[in-house]
């Protein structure tokens, strides 16, 4: 009777499943997908002071909003929430929502898919 192979270890089965990409090496678009084609959708949102960005949503999603640089004024509906370098905010993808940027600002934004109900 043939053994089995020893099972991969805990460091291997990370390495398979895991996908990384340095933030900073995103530079140079306004949105950078930092995995193209994978879920959650992750984009790292570069703008700068005054930049205008549309109102739009992002239907069927939850949205994480990571300020990482700076300060970005979200409107959302009728309320402007300031997320400044280091606050995360938290809104379903259904909101109208239109960042602006009070000063030079980059934040990572993922939306996640909410299941189907």
């Amino acid at each position: 009777m043939a053994l089995a192979a020893d099972p991969p270890s805990m460091s291997e089965l990370d390495a398979a499943a895991a996908d990384r990409v340095r933030v900073a090496d995103l530079d140079g678009e306004q949105h950078a997908d930092a995995f193209p084609g994978r879920e959650p959708k992750t984009i790292r949102l570069s703008l700068e002071a005054g930049e205008r960005v549309p109102e739009h949503e992002h239907p069927d999603r939850t949205v994480l909003f990571h300020a990482l640089e700076g300060a970005i004024d979200v409107a959302l509906g009728g309320d402007t929430h300031r997320v400044e370098a280091g606050e995360i905010l938290r809104f379903e993808g259904e909101s109208t929502v239109r960042p602006t940027p009070v000063e030079d600002a980059v934040a990572l934004v993922v939306l996640a898919p909410r299941p189907a109900e």
